[in-house]
């Protein structure tokens, strides 16, 4: 079983060096620096490791997953799971671990942490703490049962960006209504606690900063319900206040907020929610994404957003009725928080804590707080950690291409749209060019609709969104500030450490496509030097590559 699992490659991973690039780095040495004997050698162990890596993969689940464990499972079988343990968090030592990654790696390119062990307040608690499970661009397919492309993170990202495309109807993706099962089928169950029992500090919980308020509880979906609204879920953070009380932090105007509200003013002193952590990774995209539309503005769609997660999965989601309360939560995840939001008391101070755009937030006077009335969780339950503003978050190809659909039926010409998640606030749209003018006003709309867009970045359709070296070509060789610029106010991020109205935001378009005549630009518009390669020399590359690829694909991982 996956709880069960150590990993076989703990010597190994000492520090930041995987499996995966120990093998390979052993491997290229030998193709560039040894015998013909030494090599037949060395490529006796790349065959070896590739049978190895081949039955871990054989052996793994596969999707739809049931559950986390399942789908780490999956992710370490692809070489995507650093263990660390005995990390002293009370030192911020797990911190500077995936700070540490995020630096050499990237945001894409990091893998999955896992904090066996973990010293918090004092105490070593026992673990693991999945931290940045959907990070790296491989996990986008992998999620969806489709084979990444090695060695290329960004195709696999396109790979899964067309499967998700292929899944809509109408612009939404098919719903699959949740299934329910008995509480003894439960593996959230399998351990119930309530009364004195109840101790939230006990579990392997964070503080992520220093300057963070204290430890959360912050991937948690917390659900909530209202008669006109429907049951709502959402990823909202959860500040622990003590063994049985929880801040819980839904932002104005999110659905759980808006539920909130409505319930407080029809006089109702409590508010039933339950928190359900450790989730699957179908109803974790759902809860911190609009995958389900439930509209925007004062308008809200009744939807059920656990269905839209059995469509995502391909199979219904299990079901299981809380302890304390009616509410129906995910029937396989690690752990449910079940609690009454008091509606009629005052609330308590919240925050500050370390928010999306890399700053700390700032604190909240009063906000919504919780008492614990159960926590009912798998034996051994693991833990989850976002370093909100400095890890991805969720797989973003399902949302993307719901938005790339609905988008470019709104606006002819407009493409695809990518919203860089290391820079908050960057927005990056490509179009098929058809008038001047074209691409500023794609670009003010977006960002009308769009809080998020703060600085957006409109480019032709040669140009590669995902990559910032492309979009920064075109901003170098194809913008003219004085006739390609437009500023104005918006909706903003109420998160946004700039803005002092935080709901409004200044908003900056830049026009980074050719710049046709009729906007100022050139007769004729050269091509890039690459271009031109690919142009007159079509077959340069399969002949580097063919006789050099190894030197050339080597060479990086040889360096310790």
């Amino acid at each position: 079983m996956a709880e069960n699992k150590k990993s076989t490659d703990q010597d190994i991973q000492t520090g930041i060096v995987s499996r995966r690039n120990f093998l390979a780095a052993t491997a290229g040495v030998a193709a560039v620096a040894c015998s013909p004997a030494e090599q037949d050698k060395a490529n006796a162990r790349i065959a070896d490791a590739q049978v190895i890596a081949a039955e871990k993969k054989a052996t793994a689940p596969t999707a739809p997953f049931d559950t986390l464990r399942e789908y780490i499972a999956a992710l370490e079988a692809h070489d995507l799971v650093l263990r660390f343990d005995r990390v002293d968090q009370d030192a911020f030592e797990g911190t500077a671990i995936v700070y540490a990654l995020i630096d050499k790696y990237g945001w894409y390119d990091a893998p999955v942490v896992m904090l066996e062990n973990v010293k918090q307040d004092g105490k070593w608690i026992k673990g693991p703490v999945v931290i940045n499970h959907q990070g790296h661009w491989d996990t986008e397919c992998i999620t969806f049962g489709l084979e990444p492309v090695k060695g290329n993170p960004a195709a696999s990202y396109r790979k899964a960006l067309d499967h998700m495309r292929g899944l809509l109807v109408k612009g939404a993706y098919p719903q699959i209504p949740p299934n329910e099962v008995q509480r003894e089928a439960a593996l959230c169950k399998q351990v119930i606690e309530t009364g004195d029992d109840i101790d939230i500090t006990k579990f392997a919980y964070i503080i992520s900063n220093p300057a963070d308020a204290g430890r959360y509880v912050n991937c948690g979906s917390v659900f909530t319900s209202d008669p006109d609204m429907g049951v709502n879920f959402g990823t909202y953070r959860c500040q622990i206040r003590g063994p049985k009380l929880l801040g819980v932090n839904p932002e104005p105007n999110q659905t759980g907020w808006k539920m909130l509200k409505a319930a407080r003013e029809r006089g109702e002193e409590v508010a039933k929610i339950a928190i359900a952590c450790g989730q699957d990774p179908y109803v974790w995209i759902t809860s911190g994404s609009k995958v389900a539309p439930r509209g925007f503005g004062a308008k809200i769609n009744v939807i059920d957003e656990l269905a839209v997660a059995g469509g995502l999965r391909g199979k219904a989601i299990d079901m299981v009725k809380c302890e304390t309360n009616d509410l129906m939560v995910p029937a396989n995840c690690e752990m449910i928080i079940e609690g009454e939001i008091p509606l009629q008391e005052p609330g308590l101070p919240e925050g500050p804590f370390g928010e999306m755009y890399g700053y700390l937030g700032k604190q909240k006077p009063e906000n919504f707080w919780m008492n614990i009335t159960a926590i009912t969780h798998r034996k051994d339950p693991w833990c989850q950690n976002q370093f909100t503003g400095g890890t991805r978050g969720y797989n973003t190809a399902p949302v993307a291409s719901i938005f790339n659909e609905s988008f470019s039926k709104m606006m002819p010409g407009l493409i695809e749209i990518n919203q860089p998640v290391e820079t908050t606030g960057w927005g990056f749209v490509k179009i098929k060019k058809t008038e001047p003018g074209q691409g500023l006003k794609i670009g003010k709309r977006l960002a009308s609709i769009i809080p998020l867009y703060k600085v957006t970045v409109v480019v032709d359709e040669d140009v590669d969104i995902l990559s910032w070296y492309e979009v920064g070509l075109a901003v170098a060789g194809r913008y003219t500030p004085a006739t390609a610029t437009e500023i104005f106010s918006g909706r903003g991020m109420p998160l946004d450490p700039s803005s002092v109205e935080r709901y409004e935001s200044s908003k900056l378009v830049i026009d980074a496509t050719r710049q046709w005549p009729e906007e100022g630009g050139p007769e004729d518009y050269p091509k890039l030097n690459r271009a031109w390669l690919e142009e007159l020399a079509p077959d340069c590359f399969d002949l580097a590559l063919g006789n050099w690829g190894d030197v050339i694909n080597s060479w990086g991982k040889t360096r310790f």
